[in-house]
């Protein structure tokens, strides 16, 4: 587990940056110092766990620009990344916003008139966060946010492909009292993840559903709760009503965005046949104008792909639809350049179910589109697949979009947009079928989950209850 690990530029192909994992034994020593610390970080309150996030989002904005560049050289795009500190700065004010009123232990009668109810709820301990590569520094802090105010001291383990961001994170952290007891990221692989799990309270996984899978079983053994956000193949629906150059500049956006990188990614695009050649034709075009972010970050939208397993996996992909009698209009590979594994947004038509591309989740900036006859047929593909974790409805009538989401087995349905559980968090959602397990990382609930309820249930009179046993005379 101690062995160091080589992390490769995803821009350059250069192994430029290593990591160390901690031994069982530290790792073991740093939960066991995060636990005792929960408790002072849960005894000073909701204010002064606000009050020392804040001070940690302030330090990081001093030094704001060693954090873009880590995630950058993590990532190897800019805009993004941008966006993904904006997101994560920004979930900082918005739960430190919602939490105290989410915490507020209530007091009721029952339907028992001497029976008061006090309800209140205690925070798990120590909770572990295992996050991907796709968006390194969100999925690490998208749990751990909420985590912390609950109470909880909290454990993270990122991608051991995306761990340059950790060190700016942890400098900063360092100087925050309270938090810098209650938080801590390690450095590791699929080893350390694991080890992990055996220490914590509560585990919160973002990533395969192979993974995901040996995770949840870990958890059931040791009597743990397990949130996995696993994997996606979402499916977008195009009716003939739809405004269409709206639907195809969204579902460009929420197919390429991040490169296609995105667990609710649109990977699979369904069109009524009588608009189906005018819509792919203006999604080509479209897709035509995005450029590559090379030779300099900023030459285009389009950035490298981070992991070169999942480049091996587009191709392949892409290359059984080929074989299978599939037409690309665009795109159509990933190719090394200066090092870096690269692919223009690809827009495939000719397309089945029996295909890789159609069933599997590819990760890239893929757009396969098949025409459907009927809403029936369209709402039948849609459910065509062992994951549910989102998916997008284009319609000129919101209640007949609705009216189709319903009959969806997705958590997350965009109506005439795609992919804006990105953008807004406020929507609880669960995720259907393998792409998940566990309550919902968005609204209220992302909090709650954080927290055992307990219930007090308070005598409020002297007289003997009716259902006792009567004193014999």
């Amino acid at each position: 587990m101690t062995k160091p690990i080589e992390v490769r530029n995803p821009r350059t192909g250069k192994f430029d940056y290593v990591i160390i994992p901690p031994p069982p034994k530290l790792l073991s020593q740093q939960c066991h110092r995060l636990r005792r610390g929960q408790n002072a970080w849960q005894e000073i309150g909701i204010e002064g766990r606000i009050e020392a996030l804040k001070q940690w989002k302030q330090a990081i904005l001093t030094e704001r620009k060693l954090l873009t560049d880590a995630l950058v050289n993590d990532t190897g795009r800019l805009a993004t990344s941008i966006l993904e500190i904006d997101s994560f700065l920004n979930s900082i004010d918005r739960w430190c916003n919602l939490a105290p009123q989410l915490l507020q232990e209530t007091a009721k009668n029952t339907s028992i008139p001497f029976i008061a109810l006090h309800q209140t709820a205690v925070p798990y301990p120590l909770v572990g966060v295992i996050s991907p590569w796709n968006f390194p520094l969100l999925l690490s802090t998208i749990d751990t946010i909420p985590a912390l105010l609950a109470g909880c001291a909290v454990i993270v383990k990122p991608s051991e492909l995306t761990p340059r961001f950790v060190a700016p994170l942890m400098t900063k952290l360092n100087t925050i009292p309270h938090l810098r007891d209650a938080l801590n990221f390690v450095e590791g692989a699929g080893q350390t993840g694991a080890a992990l799990i055996e220490e914590v309270d509560l585990i919160c996984f973002t990533g395969s559903v192979e993974t995901g899978r040996v995770v949840a079983e870990t958890a059931a053994r040791n009597f743990i709760p397990a949130y996995l956000e696993l994997g996606g193949k979402d499916p977008a629906i195009v009716l003939e009503s739809a405004d269409l150059d709206l639907a195809a500049s969204a579902i460009l956006w929420g197919s390429v965005v991040n490169t296609g990188q995105s667990c609710l990614s649109i990977e699979r695009i369904y069109v009524a046949e009588s608009i189906y050649e005018e819509f792919y034709h203006l999604l080509v075009t479209k897709a035509h104008r995005l450029q590559l972010a090379y030779p300099t970050i900023e030459s285009g939208e389009i950035g490298p792909i981070i992991s070169e397993k999942q480049a091996a996996i587009i191709n392949e992909h892409l290359k059984d639809a080929v074989d299978k009698g599939a037409i690309i209009h665009c795109g159509g590979k990933v190719e090394e350049i200066g090092g870096g594994w690269w692919c223009r947004p690809t827009v495939i038509t000719n397309v089945h179910h029996f295909m890789k591309i159609m069933n599997e989740e590819t990760f890239g900036p893929i757009m396969p589109i098949m025409p459907f006859s009927s809403i029936e047929e369209a709402i039948d593909l849609a459910n065509d697949s062992i994951y549910g974790l989102s998916a997008a409805i284009f319609a000129e009538s919101a209640e007949l979009a609705l009216e189709i989401g319903m009959q969806l087995d997705v958590g997350a349905i965009s109506i005439n947009d795609a992919g804006l559980t990105a953008i807004m968090h406020e929507g609880e959602k669960n995720a259907f079928k393998f792409s998940g397990l566990g309550g919902s990382r968005m609204g209220p609930a992302g909090l709650k989950r954080f927290l055992r309820k307990k219930a007090f249930l308070i005598k409020m009179n002297t007289s003997k209850d009716p259902w006792w046993f009567h004193d014999s005379e």
